[in-house]
């Protein structure tokens, strides 16, 4: 297996670098697969930073994000949520699909964001809690065409003023990426998969297709060639058949594609 270390093609760490040294937090837009997690570890890891990751849903309560009373043996305590944490800490907070919070949530994350950087624990003490001066927030949105994502208010948005946009990397180093992670794939055959991949995000993008393919699916694609799986096979496996929930005709689509790359 190659080297695994992250493969910055669009300078995303100088820019993430340049945010922390002046105190400006940063959000990353872009849909999913596009590596946006894995460039956040990848700046904790160069900058020995700890990391605390909240992964938004519609069922993510402020609880959540501040902390919750609990009763032990008659006692009643309090156990800081990941914000509290962090923001005593120092440590940088990862805010993964902010858009998918619900507004009470946002509100009480905006709470922490805005210039003081501070939050009351009404929920407990009424404790202000001052953020760390090395206390850095990343968050990541999903654009709006996503399932279960909704627009930011523009006061919470105005809080991220370094906007990073990360899409699909360009064909040559998606296929540099996915080299990292094979070592016996022949890559005539891992640049058709990445052409396909590309095919499909393009009709996703245009809404003539119901699913956009991540780079951990040329990746998947990329080790089953590794494996000496047939590339019409290792396609039809990672991307075909997906489109199958979607019915026989839009999995026609996508095997007449595949088809046209791959051969009969």
């Amino acid at each position: 297996m190659s080297d695994l270390s992250y493969l910055d093609w669009n300078n995303s760490i100088q820019t993430l670098s340049k945010a922390y040294d002046s105190g400006l937090f940063v959000i990353i837009i872009g849909p999913k697969g596009t590596g946006k997690t894995s460039l956040v570890r990848e700046f904790a890891r160069i900058n020995d930073k700890k990391l605390e990751s909240i992964n938004f849903s519609l069922r993510t309560r402020e609880s959540h994000l501040v902390g919750t009373k609990t009763l032990t043996n008659g006692t009643v305590s309090f156990d800081e949520g990941l914000l509290v944490k962090s923001m005593r800490e120092g440590s940088l907070l990862y805010l993964d699909e902010i858009n998918s919070a619900e507004a009470d949530v946002l509100l009480r994350l905006d709470e922490a964001l805005d210039d003081r950087r501070q939050i009351v624990l009404k929920e407990s003490t009424g404790e202000t809690i001052q953020a760390n001066e090395k206390w850095f927030v990343v968050a990541t949105i999903n654009p709006l065409t996503h399932s279960g994502t909704k627009e930011l208010p523009p006061q919470l948005l105005s809080r991220f003023p370094v906007r990073i946009s990360l899409e699909y990397p360009p064909e040559d180093v998606e296929l540099k990426i996915v080299k990292k992670y094979v070592s016996e794939a022949d890559e005539s055959e891992l640049v058709q998969g990445i052409k396909l991949a590309n095919l499909l995000r393009q009709a996703a993008a245009v809404e003539e297709l119901f699913y956009s393919p991540s780079l951990r699916e040329t990746i998947a694609f990329g080790k089953l060639l590794d494996n000496k799986m047939s590339p019409k096979e290792a396609a039809t496996i990672v991307f075909g058949n997906v489109y199958t929930q979607w019915g026989n005709i839009e999995y026609q689509k996508v095997k007449d594609i595949i088809t046209s790359l791959f051969g009969n």
